[in-house]
């Protein structure tokens, strides 16, 4: 099973997403739009930090949605 994490800093105004394990991150750059992209060494993105975030309403909290969907081959077809 996957596991993603998702990482509110409130105090350095970040929102970082990993999609990997962050102990196999080998490099990481900067984008043009204040994103952080982190990769392993064969390049895989491990996960991104988006620089200076805050949230639409800093009283609400953060929610994350997720959604699960089932590969095509797993599909099952009706009618």
């Amino acid at each position: 099973m996957d596991r993603i994490r998702v990482i509110h800093d409130t105090v350095g105004h970040t929102l970082t997403i990993w999609l990997g394990d962050p102990q196999q991150e080998y490099v990481s750059t900067l984008t043009d739009d204040e994103v952080v992209v982190m990769k392993n060494r064969e390049g895989r993105i491990l996960g991104f930090e988006v620089l200076h975030y805050q949230p639409a309403n800093p009283n609400a909290g953060l929610s994350v949605e997720a959604t699960i969907r089932a590969p095509l081959n797993d599909r099952v077809e009706t009618g």
